[in-house]
């Protein structure tokens, strides 16, 4: 049985669940047919994630997977023995969930699709691929917290790197209505 946790609505959240089936069955995993989900979610009331998390754990889950920085704090809370997969936008390390992104150690794995860390090594993959190209840009949303690491980093990469060019604008073109 799998504990899925998330701090959303089950009607909002299609796009996760579909993804997270088509993933499971590309391993062979057929919910219905050799594995269960028991969905636990919050309907936007935030509150409720440690409640839930520890409801998921009396179940005796094999895997939380969780969704986001607050549903996989609620789960580590909530358990250091069943495994705990993570998909969030924040640093792990950073938030104490993992010891490194190398070696996690503990019970929690997963992946962070904004880790700042991982900055620099983007930037210097893509140099080593294009090496004669020197202006590059990054698309981040400037306002959103958790993007911060994230340009800082890409920025840090660029002058690492030396022969790029790195602007940055924290002003977003505006569409008109």
């Amino acid at each position: 049985m799998v504990g899925f946790l998330r701090d959303a609505t089950a009607a909002g959240s299609g796009f996760v669940v579909e993804g997270l089936r088509k993933g499971l069955a590309k391993a062979g995993f057929v919910e219905g047919r050799n594995l269960t989900i028991d969905f636990a979610w919050t309907e936007d009331r935030s509150e409720r994630l440690s409640a839930l998390a520890a409801e998921l754990v009396g179940l005796h889950v094999s895997v939380i997977i969780s969704s986001a920085l607050d549903a996989t704090i609620a789960a580590k809370a909530a358990t250091s023995t069943i495994p705990v997969v993570f998909a969030i936008a924040n640093d792990p390390v950073a938030f104490g969930l993992v010891a490194s992104l190398n070696r996690p150690g503990g019970n929690l794995t997963g992946v962070s699709y904004l880790s700042g860390e991982l900055g620099e090594k983007r930037l210097g993959l893509v140099h080593e691929l294009l090496p004669k190209v020197t202006n590059f840009a990054v698309l981040a949303h400037p306002t959103y917290p958790e993007s911060a690491p994230f340009i800082t980093a890409a920025e840090a990469a660029a002058r690492a790197l030396g022969s790029l060019n790195w602007s940055s604008t924290s002003r977003l073109p505006r569409r008109s209505d």
